[in-house]
């Protein structure tokens, strides 16, 4: 059974006025559930059409079975050296975590990011190697900051995030997105349904309602309370 906690009105500057997130709590998430129809119980009587569900992409990943027990992974020494150098909110200062991204694109390419990231570093640039490396870094989720029983786990991208949100909105007739959202306000819809506004989304989770600890809240609903057009929704179906 879902409960959802007390509205929170979305007040940034570059959100428009009368947007307000609901953080919806869900049981927790495993390999396997059928996470849109899990969703789509915990917001029956919350969202309506208008509305757009947004689903944290790391309970997406997790119900797809898309994660890997950090004492699965055996790091090498590159792994251990270059994660010793990753800032210390990186999801790749993990040894682990560093090792699936050299898995992944090779170690060359792991070794040119690292010579284009010092050479950058010495004409002032930061984040070379994070530029170089893209999805092959924003994939994975370190294992800090996943409630049990995840907290070891490294979690990737979910697949297919477009469908899911398609499948939800299917399942309760409002809008949905994944999103991978941080308590650094940064937010990126992964993938959404067709009738929702990505960057209005972003915007509004930015401050994250979802919440990067053990809230046990991984979909926020959004609804529109304010004057107009709903900012929520694409400009096709607005």
């Amino acid at each position: 059974m879902s409960v959802a906690t007390r509205g929170l009105a979305v007040t940034r500057p570059e959100v428009p006025a009368g947007i307000v997130a609901i953080p919806v709590r869900t049981p927790l998430v495993a390999a396997g559930d059928d996470l849109a129809g899990v969703v789509s119980d915990a917001v029956r009587g919350i969202a309506r059409p208008g509305d757009v569900v947004a689903v944290s992409e790391t309970a997406v990943a997790i119900a797809q079975g898309e994660f890997v027990p950090a004492e699965y992974i055996r790091p090498s020494k590159l792994a251990y050296a270059l994660s010793r150098r990753a800032g210390a909110l990186a999801t790749v200062n993990q040894p682990e975590s560093m090792q699936l991204v050299i898995d992944d694109v090779g170690v060359w390419k792991v070794l040119y990011a690292t010579a284009a990231h010092l050479a950058g570093r010495l004409r002032g640039k930061r984040g070379v190697f994070y530029e170089v490396m893209g999805e092959a870094i924003t994939a994975i989720d370190g294992y800090t900051g996943t409630m049990p029983p995840y907290e070891r786990a490294i979690v990737l991208a979910p697949r297919e995030p477009d469908a899911f949100s398609e499948s939800v909105l299917e399942r309760c007739g409002a809008g949905c997105a994944v999103v991978d959202a941080n308590d650094l306000q940064k937010a990126k819809v992964l993938g959404a349904s067709h009738d929702v506004n990505r960057a209005t989304v972003e915007r509004a989770l930015l401050d994250n309602p979802h919440g990067n600890g053990d809230e046990q809240t991984p979909v926020v609903v959004l609804k529109w309370r304010g004057n107009g057009a709903n900012p929520l929704l694409a400009e096709s179906v607005a």
